[in-house]
């Protein structure tokens, strides 16, 4: 019988450590970054509602003085029928849309235009879908005095 050299091993080491690196590339390939990338799953009536809320960002907003910044400065939602939110700029002065809670939606990522589009220039948009219920409150950033809130609703229907 012949016995296993030192050499032997070696090369049995380096073909169990080759084997060893395929099966780990492999998991990671094939389970693991499929996992991390998966896009969360939300019906299509909440990713894509059929009705969008309006909020304007009122001219003369960035004036701590203006007696309107965000309208409506309450805005509700229902998921399933509006929960697609919509700010238009209508001040001459570029603004953001700023999460208070650090609020991170599943879908939508970050709830902060500085995350997406930047500032929201004049006559510039800036779109978010929440994907759940709940109560969202918001500033702009460059003009803290400038607060509102998002509050979504469950569709009961």
């Amino acid at each position: 019988m012949e016995r296993l050299t030192t050499g032997n091993m070696g090369g049995l080491s380096i073909i169990f450590f080759i084997i060893a690196i395929a099966i780990s590339m492999s998991f990671y390939q094939f389970v693991f970054l499929n996992e991390l990338n998966a896009k969360p799953q939300v019906s299509e009536e909440i990713a894509n509602p059929p009705e969008t809320t309006n909020v304007v960002i009122a001219e003369g907003a960035a004036l701590p003085t203006n007696p309107k910044f965000f309208d409506p400065k309450d805005a509700r939602a229902t998921l399933e029928i509006n929960n697609k939110v919509v700010w238009t700029n209508k001040d001459t002065t570029a603004h953001t849309v700023t999460t208070d809670d650090d609020y991170v939606d599943k879908l939508s990522g970050k709830f902060d235009s500085m995350d997406t589009i930047g500032l929201i220039s004049p006559g510039s948009t800036f779109e978010f879908v929440f994907t759940e219920d709940g109560e969202f409150p918001y500033h702009c950033e460059p003009h803290p005095w400038m607060t509102g809130v998002v509050t979504v609703v469950k569709n009961f229907s």
